[in-house]
C-alpha cells in the first residue's frame, strides 16, 4: 500500500505545474483557515477610509464601505472555499449512491435511475441553478444545496459506467457465487474500484462549484453582504468609475477566482495522471 502511495506520488510531481499548484492551493486554504487570526481587521469592521486606495494602513486598500479589503477577501475565499468543498462532497456522495445502485441491480432500478438523471441533465445547467436559487432564500447554506443537488448527475453516470465494467471481471462473479452480501460487494468491493475516477472527477466539480457561487454571488443570489465571498465582492464594482479608477475593489477578488480554478484544475489533471495504472511514463 505505501509503495503504491509512493508510486502515485511520483507519478503526480512529474507535472510540475500540479506540483506548484498544490503548493498555492495550500497556503491559500491555510490562509483562509486562519483567516480570524492574520486578518488585520474584521470582515464587517467599517474603518475611517471609504474607497481608499492600497496604504500601509489597508494593504489592499478599502471598500465604499470602508472596510478592510484584505480581510474581506480572507473570509471571502474562507467562505467560497467552504460552498466549493461541501457541494462537491454532496453531489460526489449522491451520485456514487445512485452509480452504484444503477449500475449493480441494472433491470427497473437502472431504467428509473438512468431516466432521472437523463431528465436532470437535459436541463441547461446554469438556467436549472438559476432557477434553483431564485426559489429558495439567498444564503451560503442554500448555495450549497442548490450545486450539491444539481451537480450529481455526471458522477452518477461516471460510477455506473465503471460498476458495468467491473461486473464482468472474476472477482464480482465470484462473490455473488459465494454468496457475499450486497452490501459487502458495493462498499468493500465495487466502491474502492472506482474511487480513482471519481475523485478526479470531483475535482473539476471543486471548480465549477467556486465558479457557480462567484457568479450567483455576484448576480445577488447568493451568499449576500455583509458575509464576503468573492463573488459578491465583485458584485460592488460594477460601474466603469470603479472598473477603471478603483482596481483593488475588484482585481484581487478576480484574480483568486481564477487562481483558485486554475490550480483545482492542474491539480485534477495531475491525479489523472498519477492514479491511471496505464500510465508509467
Amino acid at each position: 500500500m505505501q509503495s503504491n502511495l509512493r508510486h502515485i506520488a511520483r507519478r503526480f510531481l512529474r507535472h510540475r505545474a500540479a506540483a506548484v499548484c498544490l503548493v498555492i492551493l495550500t497556503v491559500l486554504i491555510l490562509a483562509a483557515l486562519l483567516a480570524p487570526w492574520i486578518s488585520p481587521y474584521g470582515p464587517t469592521k467599517v474603518t475611517k477610509d471609504f474607497s481608499k486606495g492600497p496604504s500601509a494602513e489597508h494593504l489592499l486598500g478599502t471598500d465604499q464601505s470602508g472596510r478592510d479589503v484584505l480581510s474581506r477577501l480572507l473570509y471571502a475565499m474562507r467562505t467560497s472555499l467552504t460552498v466549493g468543498l461541501m457541494a462537491t462532497l454532496i453531489s460526489t456522495a449522491v451520485g456514487v449512491l445512485l452509480g452504484l445502485l444503477s449500475g449493480y441491480f441494472s433491470g427497473w432500478v437502472d431504467r428509473c435511475i438512468m431516466a432521472f438523471t437523463d431528465m436532470v441533465m437535459s436541463f441547461p445547467y446554469i438556467l436549472l441553478v438559476l432557477v434553483a436559487a431564485a426559489i429558495f432564500e439567498p444564503g451560503m447554506w442554500s448555495i450549497i444545496l442548490i450545486l450539491g443537488f444539481v451537480d450529481w448527475p455526471g458522477v452518477a453516470r461516471l460510477v455506473r459506467g465503471n460498476v458495468l465494467s467491473l461486473r464482468e471481471t472474476n472477482f464480482f462473479k465470484a462473490d455473488i457465487a459465494a454468496g457475499m452480501p450486497r452490501r459487502y460487494i458495493l462498499f468493500s468491493e465495487i466502491l474502492p474500484n472506482t474511487i480513482a475516477p471519481v475523485l478526479v472527477y470531483a475535482t473539476s466539480v471543486f471548480a465549477i462549484s467556486i465558479l457557480d457561487e462567484a457568479a450567483l454571488s455576484f448576480l445577488g443570489m447568493g451568499v449576500l453582504p455583509p458575509t464576503p465571498s468573492l463573488g459578491n465582492m465583485l458584485n460592488g464594482a460594477q460601474s466603469i468609475t470603479i472598473l477603471t479608477s478603483k482596481p483593488w475593489l475588484w482585481v484581487p477578488a478576480g484574480s483568486l477566482i481564477i487562481l483558485l480554478v486554475v490550480c483545482i484544475n492542474f491539480v485534477g489533471d495531475a491525479l489523472r495522471d498519477a492514479l491511471d495504472p496505464r500510465n508509467d511514463r
